[in-house]
């Protein structure tokens, strides 16, 4: 089963230096039918304007996943981190017991990220910070795990929640399957281009909430890129 949401009717929050899209409830966005999906809590859909960000704030009990779409993202926290994501890879900060962090734009150009919070499956974990560079070819007609609280997936980023974050990148008329599992939840955002799944159209930006689906199948209308999280109802 597939809901498709679609990117014109997200919340809305244009800030100048911040263009926000919201997938669910979020700051002064509320929609009482899309607090969550399932451990999924936010999925925000961020234009960052060169030379700005996000000051420094606090954070705790959330696994918060930065996929970066276009630019470069900028991370600096308590902990002592800094370091610089880049189109294509992807920083996660487990904000455990509490972090204060910023994120600036530094680039000369807009950047464009999505910004996924996972709940944890518990609270009191130590506060850490980590980004990769996936190389973009792995991620060629087949979804790749980028970030994941399972423990078969190595080469990911971890995150202490039940939950996969999944990205691939497929060439029109290219289909990509997942085993996603008819008792788990997936949400699927198009970060380019536009995508079928289950007869439905999928658009750039839009938003799948997808259920009750053993294999989810992944069809390119267009070149395009996902972005997948899988995680517990």
């Amino acid at each position: 089963m597939i809901e498709v949401r679609p990117f014109g009717k997200l919340g809305h929050a244009n800030h100048g230096w911040l263009d926000a899209r919201h997938h669910f409830s979020f700051a002064n966005y509320y929609d009482p039918t899309r607090m969550h999906w399932g451990a999924l809590r936010v999925w925000n859909d961020d234009a960052i304007a060169p030379g700005t960000g996000f000051g420094t704030h606090p954070h705790d009990n959330m696994e918060i996943i930065t996929y970066v779409r276009e630019g470069a993202i900028t991370h600096e926290d308590s902990m002592g981190n800094r370091g610089r994501t880049s189109a294509g890879d992807v920083q996660v900060m487990s904000a455990g017991t509490g972090v204060r962090h910023s994120e600036y734009n530094l680039e000369d150009v807009t950047t464009r990220i999505f910004q996924i919070w996972i709940l944890p499956d518990r609270t009191g974990h130590a506060p850490s910070w980590g980004t990769r560079a996936f190389p973009k070819g792995d991620r060629a007609g087949r979804f790749v795990v980028l970030a994941s609280g399972q423990p078969d997936a190595d080469d990911a980023l971890p995150i202490n929640t039940n939950a996969r974050v999944l990205g691939a990148t497929l060439k029109k008329g290219e289909t990509a399957d997942y085993a996603l599992g008819a008792d788990r939840l997936g949400y699927l955002v198009v970060a380019k281009g536009s995508v079928e799944i289950e007869g439905k159209t999928v658009s750039e930006r839009d938003g799948a909430a997808i259920s009750r689906t053993d294999v989810l199948s992944v069809l390119a209308l267009d070149d395009a890129e996902v972005v997948l999280v899988d995680t517990v109802p």
